[in-house]
């Protein structure tokens, strides 16, 4: 008997050989071509998109400064055809001038004034705004109005109100028994008089802003604390103020640097008179430049209170923001 071995049939799958991935060069790690050209596309589409902001900063505000630096060190009255060069003479001269330092003096009070009472009376507004009272929407958009006026028109409807003859200012100081002050023409009414007015206009915007940081302070912490027994002073004091203390940095830089660069009011009702009584700095860069052509001092004027904005705004930022509480 014959036995017939049949040979069973081939099962077995072949391997499909896989094409083999490109080896990078040795010491190249894998991927790190592709991370950086995506970085580098990266700061292509952040440079395209912050060119335009940055040029227009350099060409308008860094540029100028630089430009006054320079005309800063010379003497010129812009009528010679180029200036004369005459290093530090400017800085100098000003700052061993008494007059000068007396423009310091009286844009020290200027600010201080202006900037105290305008953070002071817009928190007292805005806490009796926020305390419910009935037309209040109306009554803040009063109180706001002044800040959107131009200061021609703010200093045209104070200036009859100041008038010793026919103002309103007559009227109440003859209720009292009194003459009117001569508001605008005497050398010790000047400036408060310009100060009523700045506080006037100003006022009204720290309010608001104010309001608004108020109405969204955390209303539990409130309750909390008068459920605990807290007092309306005791809340205001530890609650409140410590709250509102990033609005209020905000304002005081805001309102610091605002009433440095102050010139309509002055314009138009003083003039940096009488004998100089309300003369600022702002208003002695402009006298100095453009009436008595003394483009050298008055760039020099110019980049000292550069100086001095810039050393109140560090010292604020170093000193002042170490109490503020960011929520």
């Amino acid at each position: 008997m014959s036995v017939t071995v049949q040979r069973a049939p081939d099962t077995s799958v072949r391997a499909t050989a896989a094409p083999i991935a490109p080896q990078d060069p040795p010491g190249r790690r894998p991927g790190r071509s592709r991370a950086r050209t995506r970085t580098r596309r990266e700061y292509l589409l952040f440079a395209l998109f912050a060119f335009p902001n940055l040029a227009l900063i350099v060409v308008f505000a860094y540029w100028p400064v630089l430009g006054n630096a320079a005309l800063s060190l010379t003497r010129w009255d812009m009528i010679a055809p180029s200036p004369t060069f005459v290093g530090l003479d400017n800085y100098s001269t000003l700052l061993s001038d008494p007059s000068f330092l007396r423009v310091l003096r009286i844009t020290a009070v200027w600010v201080v004034t202006v900037v105290g009472v305008s953070l002071a009376g817009g928190l007292a507004l805005a806490l009796l705004f926020a305390s419910g009272t009935r037309g209040r929407s109306a009554v803040s958009a009063l109180a706001f109005s002044p800040h959107i006026l131009s200061g021609a028109a703010v200093a045209a409807i104070w200036l009859f109100l100041f008038d010793p003859n026919y103002g309103l200012s007559r009227i109440l100081f003859g209720a009292l028994g009194a003459d009117s002050p001569h508001w605008t023409t005497s050398s010790s009414w000047a400036l408060p008089a310009l100060i009523i007015v700045g506080v006037w206009k100003g006022v009204g915007f720290v309010a608001i802003v104010y309001l608004a940081a108020i109405l969204a302070l955390p209303r539990d912490v409130m309750e909390a604390a008068r459920l605990d027994g807290a007092s309306r002073w005791q809340i205001f004091r530890h609650i409140t103020l410590p709250l509102l203390s990033p609005t209020t940095f905000f304002l005081a830089v805001t309102q610091v640097i605002g009433a440095f660069q102050s010139f309509d009011l002055i314009a138009m009702m003083t003039g940096g008179g009488p004998a100089g009584a309300t003369t600022t700095l702002s208003w002695f860069v402009y006298n100095e430049g453009f009436r008595q052509f003394k483009a050298g001092s008055a760039a020099a004027g110019a980049m000292i209170m550069f100086v001095l904005l810039m050393v109140v705004t560090v010292l604020q930022m170093r000193f002042v923001e170490r109490k503020v509480h960011y929520r």
